[in-house]
């Protein structure tokens, strides 16, 4: 067993990136769920950070909706890299423009879900997924 440990090669990278990229999928799913309470998306709105943007509700919903649908993407596998990019893109706008990039200690939640989406954007879905069936 030690020599798998030691070992440079990968180890179970199939299942362990298409395990991840469903619990990544599931974890954005359920943070865009929120799309659907109209009391926290109005209260996103108030933040002045969110105030003195371009049209403020939209880019809440838009920011919101992308968490949902990426996540869905990545839970069924479909379309994973566009997913996995307007998901590091939606990302890394809130880590350095909402949170004003401190994603080294304070705000590193969002930094980390945009390495994740380009590590699948990179990676693509890998194993159980519809672009598998797909796009052969």
């Amino acid at each position: 067993m030690a020599h798998l440990l030691l070992s440079p090669r990968p180890l179970w990278s199939n299942a362990g990136l298409g395990i991840i990229r469903i619990v990544v999928g599931l974890l954005m799913a359920y943070h865009g769920l929120e799309i659907f309470q109209p009391d926290v998306m109005a209260g996103y709105q108030t933040w002045d950070v969110i105030k003195a943007m371009p049209s403020p509700v939209l880019m809440v919903y838009i920011g919101k909706g992308l968490e949902f649908v990426t996540g869905l993407c990545f839970i069924l596998g479909i379309f994973t890299r566009i997913a996995a990019l307007l998901m590091a893109i939606d990302l890394l706008f809130i880590c350095f423009v909402v949170s004003n990039g401190r994603f080294y200690y304070e705000d590193q939640h969002p930094f980390l879900f945009a390495l994740l989406a380009l590590v699948y954007f990179f990676a693509g879905p890998v194993i159980w997924s519809l672009d598998q069936r797909i796009f052969k």
